[in-house]
């Protein structure tokens, strides 16, 4: 069975959505924050801790499964959820951003064909095109597969972003051609930067093409401001069905979350909460605190009393500074598990707050608090 939307409740006075999606492991309420396993696995916990933080969907990175252990070995095994024993939906990303991000001294060249780059990890020379994206995640067997995008950056102009769409939706299409897994959802991607115009003419374009959700990309990218971000959100959604699931790739501040719920994004998925926690810092409704920092040497509270997650429930500030300050791998670990957590929860109470219609007196109240710092 491939992933369905269910769309239960429209906001009175915003464009955000409370929904479910339907998967072959279970229903899911939206919105949504999926924690990044990027090599199959979420940096630093184990599946039963990632399930510990009520997490629905997990992502992993296409491009990376290629290059290590190798789509083959994975599909022998089983296909990702049996490789790595998840028992959850996954999302795998077409590994377009990676190529743009990582490819080897960001040598790359795209021709109408693919990709031409070389990989990160050994300089070799590698090419990767729309088929052969899509033909790696139906290897991975995952159950939500994206399109093979062009990623620009944020500074591109008007005229390579406009010739960019275009690839993007000749690539899509491509891809959609040859795809043939019919357990696994595929979804579109809409670019177009922050300019209104490309935006209407991506995602229209995109939805003709008759896709099982949609996703805006193109965000969360070196040097992109907020408010372009928060464009390229307003001019995509008018144009999405509502009976998809809408994506917002690569976004985990929650600021940025609350502002995407708003204009009608379901799910959101970002490195940030692992990342972050691997340097010692941590989410908190009063903002982030970093553990480094020598004032917490002797605080004996959580690090956030209003969390419910494992770490907060048994672990204090000070024993977790002690772990970040003598470079425990613990520290990432509890750290990480609070983030994930703090995240998934930010999303259950934007459920409620849309529930109730009272989404716009969550927000500032989250934002009294969490910009107290």
């Amino acid at each position: 069975m491939k992933i369905s939307y269910t769309l239960v409740k429209e906001e009175k006075n915003t464009n955000a959505r409370f929904g479910c999606i339907q998967t072959n492991y279970g229903t899911y309420d939206t919105p949504m924050f999926m924690p990044v396993g990027t090599r199959a696995t979420v940096k630093s916990l184990t599946n039963e801790q990632v399930k510990s933080c009520s997490s629905g969907i997990i992502l992993a990175n296409t491009y990376h499964l290629w290059l290590r252990p190798g789509d083959a070995l994975i599909k022998k095994a089983g296909g990702l959820h049996q490789f790595m024993n998840w028992n959850g939906p996954i999302l795998t990303d077409s590994g377009g951003f990676q190529v743009f991000s990582l490819a080897k001294n960001k040598e790359k060249d795209i021709v109408e064909e693919g990709v031409h780059f070389k990989s990160h990890i050994d300089g070799q020379d590698l090419f990767l095109t729309p088929e052969k994206s899509i033909t790696i995640q139906n290897n991975l067997d995952s159950d939500i597969a994206m399109s093979f995008d062009e990623c620009p950056p944020a500074s591109a102009s008007y005229d390579y972003l406009k010739n960019s769409v275009e690839r993007t939706l000749r690539w899509a299409e491509r891809g959609k051609k040859v795809h043939s897994n019919d357990r696994q959802a595929l979804f579109g991607i809409v670019q177009g930067g922050a300019y209104e115009d490309l935006r209407k003419y991506s995602a229209i374009k995109t939805v003709e093409l008759g896709f099982d959700g949609y996703s805006i990309g193109g965000v969360a990218n070196d040097g992109e401001s907020k408010e372009d971000m928060y464009k390229a959100i307003d001019y995509s959604i008018p144009y999405l069905p509502k009976d998809k699931v809408r994506y917002l790739m690569g976004v985990g501040e929650p600021i940025d979350i609350i502002e995407g719920v708003i204009r009608g994004v379901d799910i959101f998925d970002c490195v940030l909460p692992t990342r972050i926690a691997r340097h010692g810092q941590a989410f908190t409704r009063y903002g982030k605190v970093n553990l480094h920092n020598a004032k917490y040497r002797e605080d004996f509270t959580p690090i956030d009393s209003e969390c419910d997650c494992y770490t907060c429930k048994n672990y204090t500030r000070s024993y977790i500074r002690h772990l970040v300050s003598t470079g425990e791998m613990l520290a990432g670990t509890l750290l990480s598990i609070h983030n994930i957590r703090f995240l998934i929860r930010l999303t259950e109470e934007l459920r409620e707050a849309i529930k109730k219609d009272i989404l716009l007196e969550y927000k500032d109240e989250f934002l009294k608090k969490y910009n107290h710092n």
